[in-house]
């Protein structure tokens, strides 16, 4: 498959921006940047803007920002089918001077089944069967109104079949009587000749133009396909090879929708997830890489991806199994890969230091890199998502914490607390060296000479200096967090 053209494989993701960029179009993306990546080829970034009404600049823009933080990067583009409209004109005419297309001067109204079909389709039929089209009266007419503006329609040919390969559902083919003499060009208005090009004339035209070898989408467009490949052939290309990609499904076996929680890539950004982890999950909605593993980077990915590598059947979005990713990606990363993501969260919450990044020299209380580097890998074995390292974690990176009222209330209940952690402060405060064994040694000794159970000390202490029930080993927290900052919270906690 991979000699399909001469100029090499080149692929392309051409979202609309009618919305942003939702869960699968991200995988549609991400399995077109993989097998571009896996072949050598380019990916090319398209924009099919022509629905002028619908259209928003901002969701360009978030679906250029949703690509761009899953990490497809494209190698061309992107390209606005808006900028194109001369070139789907001129094929149109092409069209008509080969008898593949003609003139429509009939009113839409009188094809349209509905308002999301195109006109000349009929109704779908009860019960199934095959679907009934009317073809347009003009077709076979030199039809002509002076006072009207025509449209430009596709010939569909009378009888036989329209063939194709898709790479994933093997030969499909189609019967030309199921298939509707499609509009290419609307009707021109004003001084406009002819109008807006409709989405299979634009798509068909760009694909040509841009010499795509492999067009991978998702299998809603299969019903597309055959009046594509019958628009290549009037316009004497041959059409590319088609891989359709199966459905991705909600919990309860439905097309994922909004019903399904956030369908926005962008959301899953802001809850905190890691890209890295968000594509390794992406990736296996539909394709496997020939055995049960599951925790791929994605060089790995892009080694092993290949279409035949996928399903045929839906695959189902999980949100567990994505939150299991990413806690995965959190404790397996290497630090030097975690790094970066951290810091651009502590930088959204605004608690970043710059004597943490690397290079920098350390800050008047001596932390640095390498502080920054160590506690973050002895916070990640207890985060699930990014944001737990500015709400949950937070005491670690800054001295403005809150106390959680659920562990104050079960820790610092015993009246004897108050003392014991002004006595641990000045045990601590006198130590001479810090490090976990002496942070432990001294913690220990206090709780014995006040007759107390070493747990109410220790439990009491964490909320002291962290604010939270639950947090990592204690001594090691201490050693993190430094001598003058554990002294001073202890001693500031019952002011």
């Amino acid at each position: 498959m991979t000699d399909k053209t001469q100029d090499g494989i080149r692929v392309r993701f051409a979202p609309s921006p009618t919305g942003y960029l939702h869960v699968g179009g991200a995988r549609t993306a991400l399995f077109n940047w993989l097998f571009a990546r896996r072949q050598h080829g380019t990916m090319i970034l398209r924009i099919e803007d022509t629905d002028a009404e619908r259209n928003k600049p901002e969701l360009v823009t978030g679906i250029l920002d949703g690509l761009k933080w899953l990490g497809v990067a494209w190698d061309e583009g992107p390209f606005y089918q808006s900028q194109r409209t001369e070139l789907y004109r001129q094929a149109a005419k092409k069209c008509l001077a080969n008898g593949s297309a003609f003139l429509c001067y009939c009113p839409p109204e009188k094809y349209a089944g509905g308002d999301h079909r195109e006109p000349g389709q009929d109704e779908e039929p009860k019960g199934g069967g095959a679907r009934r089209v009317m073809r347009c009266s003009c077709r076979d007419a030199q039809a002509s109104n002076p006072g009207v503006k025509p449209a430009v329609r596709f010939k569909v040919p009378l009888g036989g079949t329209t063939r194709f390969t898709d790479v994933v559902f093997g030969e499909t083919e189609f019967s030309n009587e199921e298939i509707e003499d499609f509009v290419l060009l609307r009707s021109g208005k004003g001084d406009e000749e002819f109008g807006q090009s409709m989405y299979q004339l634009g798509v068909v035209v760009d694909d040509i133009d841009m010499r795509i070898s492999h067009v991978i989408r998702g299998a809603d467009h299969i019903s597309n396909t055959p009046k594509q490949v019958l628009l290549y052939r009037a316009l004497g290309a041959e059409p590319p090879l088609f891989a359709h990609l199966p459905l991705i499904l909600g919990a309860d076996k439905k097309r994922l929708s909004k019903r399904h929680g956030a369908t926005d890539v962008n959301m899953y950004r802001t809850e905190g997830f890691l890209p890295e982890a968000f594509r390794n999950f992406l990736a296996l909605l539909g394709w496997s890489p020939g055995n049960d593993e599951e925790y791929l980077r994605t060089k790995d990915l892009i080694e092993r991806f290949l279409l035949e590598g996928v399903s045929r059947t839906n695959g189902v979005f999980d949100k567990p199994k994505l939150e299991w990713f990413n806690t995965q990606y959190l404790q397996k990363l290497p630090i030097e890969d975690l790094l970066p993501e951290v810091e651009e969260e502590l930088k959204r919450s605004k608690l970043w230091k710059e004597e943490w990044a690397a290079g920098a020299a350390p800050g008047p209380d001596g932390r640095d890199q390498t502080w920054f580097s160590r506690t973050v890998n002895l916070l990640r074995p207890r985060i699930r998502l990014l944001p737990d390292f500015s709400s949950w974690s937070r005491a670690f990176f800054s001295d403005d914490f809150p106390i959680d009222p659920a562990a104050k209330e079960k820790f610092w209940k015993d009246p004897k607390v108050p003392e014991l952690l002004a006595k641990l402060a000045d045990a601590l405060a006198a130590l001479p060296e810090w490090n976990h064994d002496v942070c432990d040694h001294a913690s220990r000794a206090v709780a014995e000479a006040a007759g107390v159970k070493a747990g109410l000390l220790i439990n009491a202490t964490r909320v002291a200096i962290v604010g939270q029930a639950v947090a990592p080993p204690l001594f090691d927290t201490m050693v993190a967090l430094g001598q003058e900052r554990v002294v001073s919270r202890l001693r500031k906690a019952f002011r």
